[in-house]
């Protein structure tokens, strides 16, 4: 049997929560282990499918630009989920990747991944912030990291050479804080390997893009049994609608003149000759 399906961004982004969710290693680790999340939309759609609390959204690509969170006072813009107990360790990062052991599981975001099976994440102020400082760190203490990122960061290209020619202190002008690249590694989880995970489907994309809400999203062909695929196409149904995760105060951007600003020199960055379009 085939059904054709069609998610929006943030549906494809709950897709890929529940396929997270039902790994057999995020399974093991949220009983008996640890999960340490680096936050973003897709991420925060992870945290809540797991523990039912979304995290602090900071940076976000908005119609303005790349932009900042107007409001930081919420927790979790990086958690971690201990014996299915969800941890705030923003300030504590370095010693949480001490304490990790060889079956816990990294869980991080991406702003772009290629065809190649590259994934990598925007920095908007020096060295990542304080996120920044330990993402390498992730990549080099456990095999258990995983990416997750919707198809709608796919783009044209080798991230090889589009890293090699980025910078956030090479560009000159910037619609909100001019960023630059980093690379993340570990297994890719898009919509499309998500949704064979909540049943004995395969998947195939046949369609991008749409309109009225639909813009950026993904259109998909399964096929298996008709119980699975019927399962599968229910699933799907029930999350219909679904918005964009993340702690509600931590969504809207940040507008110049504004304090928090200022403090984090992003949406007001100025460089020299670099000065961000408001």
């Amino acid at each position: 049997m085939r059904a054709q399906l069609s998610l929006t961004v943030s549906e494809s982004k709950k897709i890929i929560a529940k396929g997270i969710a039902a790994l057999p290693a995020v399974r093991k680790a949220f009983r008996s282990g640890r999960i340490f999340l680096k936050g973003g939309t897709t991420v925060s759609a992870v945290c809540e499918e797991l523990t039912g609390k979304p995290m602090l959204i900071a940076g976000r690509i908005s119609p303005q630009g790349t932009k900042m969170a107007q409001d930081y006072s919420a927790r979790y813009h990086c958690a971690l989920i201990e014996k299915g107990n969800l941890l705030a360790v923003d300030d504590i990062l370095e010693e949480t990747l001490e304490n990790l052991q060889r079956d816990d599981v990294l869980i991080v975001g991406a702003n772009i991944i290629d065809a190649f099976g590259n994934a990598a994440m925007m920095y908007g102020v020096a060295l990542g912030g304080k996120p920044g400082r330990i993402i390498s760190g992730l990549m080099s203490e456990t095999k258990n990291v995983i990416v997750a990122v919707s198809l709608e960061k796919l783009v044209p290209g080798s991230l090889t050479e589009i890293i090699a020619n980025t910078g956030r202190i090479n560009v000159d002008l910037s619609m909100g804080m001019a960023v630059g690249l980093t690379p993340v590694i570990g297994k890719i989880i898009t919509e499309k390997d998500a949704i064979p995970l909540l049943g004995g489907v395969t998947c195939m994309v046949i369609g991008k893009g749409g309109i009225s809400g639909a813009e950026g999203g993904t259109t998909m062909i399964i096929e298996g049994t008709e119980k699975e695929v019927k399962k599968v196409f229910q699933f799907i149904m029930s999350i219909k609608g679904t918005g964009v995760s993340g702690i509600a105060d931590s969504l809207p951007d940040c507008v110049a003149p504004h304090e928090k600003c200022k403090s984090h020199r992003a949406c007001i960055y100025k460089r020299k000759k670099l000065r961000a379009i408001q």
